[in-house]
């Protein structure tokens, strides 16, 4: 995983990965959650690849718009 920039410095997400058609994303608790095309849709995944490449904003859009849209929780 990569780590994540949190440029914010408030962001509850620590890193992620990227895959063709999804993003994994772990936070601080240890929680890792699979955001797929299918779960999330792809334009909110592709979004959520642009916010965690810039390093800032992705725990709010997960906040505010997919929420518990994830295909996978575990740790």
């Amino acid at each position: 995983m990569e780590r994540y920039a949190n440029l914010s410095r408030n962001s509850g997400v620590v890193a992620y990965e990227i895959a063709a058609d999804s993003i994994t994303v772990k936070f601080i608790d240890g929680n890792k959650y699979l955001y797929t095309n299918d779960s999330a849709g792809a334009d909110n995944v592709d979004h959520m690849k642009q916010l965690a490449l810039r390093g800032e904003g992705l725990s709010g859009f997960i906040s505010a718009t997919v929420r518990d849209r994830y295909a996978r929780k575990f740790r």
